[in-house]
């Protein structure tokens, strides 16, 4: 099966006002929000309220990312990590299928 070349991808959403202030409370969470830090090897992470829809690899995004979010694929204080699909169902999100989500790199003190 050859590869498909896809040009132009819409990676644009809009998440319903309630829908998303669900998924930020979720992704705000303490107990997520260690969890996020301990496997990042951090002392903390502050969830930046920053979401993308990845988007498939090519020419314009090579790196799955709409452009605009690429700084934050090479800055070594903030991390991307896919929200977790219970957590797109407890929002009751399924369009997009998939998103993910930007965090910042904290320092203790």
């Amino acid at each position: 099966m050859p590869l498909r070349i896809i040009d132009d991808f819409d990676g644009d959403f809009t998440l319903d006002p309630e829908a998303e202030a669900t998924l930020f409370e979720l992704l705000r969470n303490e107990a997520f929000l260690q969890q996020v830090a301990q496997q990042l090897q951090c002392p903390k992470v502050e969830f930046t309220e920053q979401l993308f829809q990845p988007v498939p690899y090519s020419a314009a995004t090579p790196k799955g990312m709409p452009a605009e979010f690429e700084q934050y694929y090479a800055s070594k204080d903030h991390a991307i990590i896919n929200v977790p699909p219970n957590f797109m169902f407890k929002a009751k999100i399924f369009k997009p299928s998939r998103l993910c989500a930007i965090y910042r790199k904290g320092r203790e003190g």
